[in-house]
């Protein structure tokens, strides 16, 4: 009965894409705020090289990208979506519900998540996972061992080496898969360098994940939305604060902001390719292969967004702080997104 569902969703959501083609002579591409300044520029240079209009580009966040993404097939939902993490389970289920079942998967290379603060600040930041949860954690263990809320008001507070700065820590909101880089490449690891945290995992798998995840809510930990040039603006204004986004935000705006070093290993272009920075995640695009010869432009889009132009090493996204796949993995997304392989749903 499912099944007859699923298909009957495919087959009513086709056919209107069919009739209605004409509402939309522009590629959407939606998704990811780490991701959107790399599609962005592909959408520049497909309009530059092609004549046709420039593809429209929104930041909503890879789980907002992905709710766009799966609501439907036709002109009123996207085309592509960005994605600083892999699809999850869950969005697999809202897209198959809704007739998106076919997709093809492109990771177009990494990045590291950053953490940065204004050049203003002259503090030389190296930070450890454990001083990252101990500052951002809603809760942590008091000296009875008891979870307690978070207690530390000033960086000096989480470990005497750290200035006696207030805490204020400007962040990607729930919605982000920044955050979810954030909590599970760096929180995570923290809370297990805590004994009295990392014991509760033995018991009780649940518990930790949750007592791991979650931020703090009383005004230290700021959520900034999903516009990252809004952290930057707001590491600018306030030179004491700490910002968290993903490393082609810092690349931009090096002029202006300094990285934070993690486990005494700066983030730079080629600690994140050597593997050496400790929080690197890959990025992703996904296409939804029924909007392929109708949308206009659409395969000359995804032509250009894994070109050798775009992605290979000195490719201009590259230039713009991507860190690029071996020649060999390259040659192999390129392959799946131009013959539009389908993902395994």
């Amino acid at each position: 009965m499912n099944a007859l569902k699923f298909a009957a969703a495919a087959l009513v959501a086709s056919t209107a894409f069919a009739g209605a083609a004409v509402a939309r002579d522009q590629i959407k591409v939606v998704g990811s705020s780490t991701v959107f300044p790399y599609s962005q520029a592909a959408a520049e240079e497909y309009a530059n090289k092609s004549g046709n209009p420039a593809p429209v580009v929104e930041s909503l966040g890879t789980g907002g990208g992905f709710k766009a993404f799966c609501g439907g097939v036709g002109p009123d939902h996207p085309d592509v979506t960005g994605a600083s993490r892999a699809i999850k389970s869950s969005e697999v289920e809202l897209c198959t519900t809704n007739g998106v079942t076919d997709i093809t998967e492109a990771l177009i290379g990494y990045d590291g998540l950053s953490m940065a603060v204004s050049r203003k600040n002259d503090f030389a930041w190296d930070l450890t996972e454990e001083q990252i949860f101990r500052a951002v954690a809603a809760e942590l263990p008091n000296e009875a061992g008891e979870l307690v809320a978070n207690p530390n008001q000033m960086w000096s507070d989480v470990d005497p080496s750290l200035p006696a700065f207030k805490i204020v820590v400007i962040g990607p909101p729930p919605t982000s898969g920044t955050r979810d880089a954030f909590v599970e490449l760096t929180l995570h690891d923290g809370c297990d360098a805590i004994p009295a945290i990392a014991a509760i995992k033995k018991d009780n798998a649940d518990k930790w994940n949750e007592v791991c995840s979650r931020v703090r809510q009383d005004g230290l930990f700021i959520e900034a939305g999903e516009n990252d040039n809004l952290i930057v603006q707001s590491l600018e204004s306030d030179p004491n604060a700490v910002g968290i986004f993903g490393y082609s935000f810092l690349y931009e705006n090096l002029d202006k902001l300094k990285g934070v070093s993690i486990n005494g290993v700066e983030p730079t272009f080629d600690t994140i390719a050597d593997g050496s920075y400790p929080v690197a995640r890959p990025l992703y695009f996904y296409v939804k292969n029924a909007h392929r010869g109708v949308i206009p432009g659409l395969e000359e889009f995804l032509a250009e967004y894994v070109s050798d132009e775009a992605l290979a090493t000195g490719g201009y996204l590259a230039e713009r702080g991507l860190t690029p796949l071996s020649t060999e993995k390259l040659a192999e997304v390129r392959d799946a997104v131009v013959t539009g392989k389908k993902f395994g749903m």
